[in-house]
C-alpha cells in the first residue's frame, strides 16, 4: 500500500533527534522556497521537504496559475509566509492597502509562520527594490514597535522579525543591532526570524563577532532560521565586501555558524534560500538535507551533554 503525500511528509519529518512540530508551528527541520522551476516535480514527486516558504509579494493576486499551484502544495505541506515590502522601519508609516493585502493573504492560507525583515524600502510613494539599513536608537525603535504592533492586531497572530544583512554601520545608531532586537522582541512579544548568513556577512562587513551577535540574541524567540549563499565583491584591495546574494550554495563558514546556533537554540525551522541562479532540484535537496543533518548532529550533543 502506498503513502499519501502527507504520510510520507510527516515520516520524513518525525525523527525525534530533530524536533518535534508544536501546534500550528512549522516543523523544525529544513523547509526550501518555493521556485517556480521545481513546481512539476514537487507536484508529481510529493519530495520529502519539511516545508515551504513563499514571498508573499509574489502572491497578493485575486486569483490566477500561482495562487492555484500554492493550494496544491499547501495541502501536503506546511506553510510559511516571507514579507518584503511591508517597510517595517519607515519612518511613514505602512501602507495600510499593502497590509491588506498581505492580510488576505495569511487569511487565505493560514501558514504556520509569518515574518518580515528589520529594514525600510518605502519613501513617500517611492518603492525601493533593496532593503534599506535603520539606525538603532529609541525613536527608531518606537516607529518599529508600533510598526509590529499594527500588523500583529491585523494579522490576528505573531510575526517573526529577521535581522538585516549589513554592509556599513550608520552613526546615528546607539545600541548594537543585537541589543536593539532584543527590545523589540520584548516590547512587542513578537518572534525571531534568525538569518545566519545575514550575521555572517553583517559580522565580516562591520567587522563584529558573528558569534558573540548571536549569543546577544533573545535565542529563546527564535522561530525560523535562514540559511543562504552570499556573493564576495572584491573589487576593493584586501578589503571584500560580502554581498547576501542567494545565488549560490551555503559556504561551509556558514554551515558552521548554523551548527553553532543550533547548539545554542536546539532545532529549529530552518530554510535554505536561493532565489537567483536556481539550481537543478537534487542540488536543493542536498542543501535542504545537510541542514537536517547538522542539527540532527547538534541535537545528539545536546543530549550527550545532558547525560554527562
Amino acid at each position: 500500500m502506498s503513502l499519501s503525500a502527507t504520510e510520507r511528509h510527516n515520516s520524513a519529518t518525525a525523527d525525534p533527534q530533530v524536533g518535534d512540530a508544536g501546534a500550528g508551528a512549522l516543523p523544525a527541520v529544513a523547509g526550501l522556497c518555493l521556485k517556480s522551476q521545481h513546481i512539476d516535480t514537487i507536484l508529481q514527486e510529493q519530495p520529502p521537504v519539511g516545508w515551504f516558504e513563499v514571498h508573499a509579494e509574489n502572491y497578493l493576486g485575486a486569483g490566477g496559475a500561482p495562487l492555484h499551484t500554492l493550494e496544491r502544495i499547501r495541502a501536503d505541506y506546511p506553510l510559511s509566509v516571507h514579507g518584503v515590502g511591508l517597510s517595517i522601519g519607515s519612518a511613514a508609516g505602512l501602507d495600510p492597502h499593502h497590509l491588506a493585502r498581505v492580510a488576505s493573504l495569511v487569511e487565505r492560507f493560514d501558514p504556520e509562520s509569518f515574518s518580515e525583515h528589520l529594514a525600510w524600502s518605502t519613501h513617500d510613494s517611492e518603492f525601493f527594490s533593496d532593503l534599506l539599513p535603520l539606525p538603532y536608537n529609541r525613536q527608531v525603535e518606537d516607529t518599529v514597535c508600533a510598526h509590529i504592533d499594527q500588523i500583529q492586531s491585523v494579522l490576528g497572530r505573531q510575526m517573526l522579525l529577521e535581522n538585516p544583512s549589513n554592509y556599513l554601520e550608520l552613526d546615528e545608531s546607539v545600541q548594537a543591532e543585537s541589543e536593539f532586537i532584543a527590545a523589540v522582541v520584548r516590547r512587542t512579544g513578537c518572534g525571531l526570524l534568525l538569518d545566519v548568513n545575514n550575521v555572517y556577512v553583517s559580522a565580516q562587513n562591520c567587522g563584529y563577532s558573528a558569534h558573540e551577535y548571536i549569543d546577544g540574541l533573545p535565542l529563546s524567540a527564535v522561530g525560523e532560521i535562514h540559511l543562504a549563499g552570499h556573493a564576495i565583491d572584491d573589487t576593493v584591495p584586501n578589503d571584500p565586501l560580502l554581498i547576501d546574494a542567494h545565488d549560490r550554495a551555503i559556504c561551509d563558514d556558514v554551515w558552521e555558524l548554523f551548527a553553532f546556533t543550533v547548539g545554542r537554540t536546539g532545532a529549529k525551522p530552518a530554510l535554505i534560500e536561493w532565489d537567483t541562479a536556481i539550481p537543478e532540484w537534487p542540488v536543493f535537496m542536498g542543501e535542504h538535507d545537510r541542514a537536517n543533518r547538522v542539527m540532527q548532529r547538534a541535537s545528539a550533543s545536546t543530549v550527550r551533554l545532558q547525560r554527562a
